[in-house]
């Protein structure tokens, strides 16, 4: 292998690893701590009689209990909070990812507590193709709703993109761990499945 091509290769190794690092040691972090904070941030207790539904595998109004939870998690309890989160969903459904970070920085400086605005960030930093931006706000995502089901989706989604195919099934598994119902994770978990040579997951 010429030494340039060797070089060039090892530094996105360690680039890769370097911003993964953090991500990997997150996620190990939130799965363990994810009751007691889930607790916290819902303290009547609505939104966990909603998750504790939608575990059921054979939950018939999953779709329901859903659309319930995410209406759930989009209130940030700030009218203008909202608007802004609004603005910028409304931007990323355009296909304007450009606009859709402005609009979630400044919800993220506005209410850096809200957990929905690092996820809607982080979708927008993946339409943009900056998936090292994308994994932080996922990682800020579930540090403060550690059962957000999306967000493991996506976690999963760029790990098996950056063929780190364990770590994929890991987040894979805890999406599914607390929604049972989504084909594209049982998709994916059938996929990696193949990839990892036929090991059960």
């Amino acid at each position: 292998m010429d030494s340039r091509i060797k070089c060039a290769t090892l530094g996105t190794m360690m680039m890769r690893t370097a911003f993964l690092n953090p991500i990997v040691a997150a996620f190990a972090g939130f799965l363990m701590l994810a009751p007691a904070q889930a607790t916290d941030m819902d303290p009547s207790g609505e939104v966990a009689s909603l998750l504790e539904q939608l575990r059921d595998p054979n939950q018939e109004a999953w779709q329901r209990i859903e659309r319930q939870i995410i209406r759930q998690w989009s209130r940030s309890g700030s009218a203008s909070a909202d608007l802004l989160l609004q603005r910028g969903r409304d931007a990323l459904r355009r296909g304007d990812s450009v606009a859709a970070i402005e609009h979630f920085t400044a919800l993220i400086d506005h209410a850096p507590d809200f957990a929905e605005g690092y996820h809607a960030r982080a979708t927008a930093w993946f339409m943009d193709g900056k998936v090292g931006r994308s994994l932080a706000d996922l990682q800020d995502t579930l540090s403060r709703n550690p059962h957000h089901f999306s967000a493991l989706t996506g976690l999963g989604r760029i790990f098996e993109d950056l063929s780190e195919y364990e770590r994929a099934k890991e987040a894979y598994l805890a999406a599914e761990a607390i929604h049972p119902h989504r084909n594209d994770v049982k998709a994916a978990l059938e996929r990696l499945e193949r990839r990892l040579g036929g090991v059960t997951l």
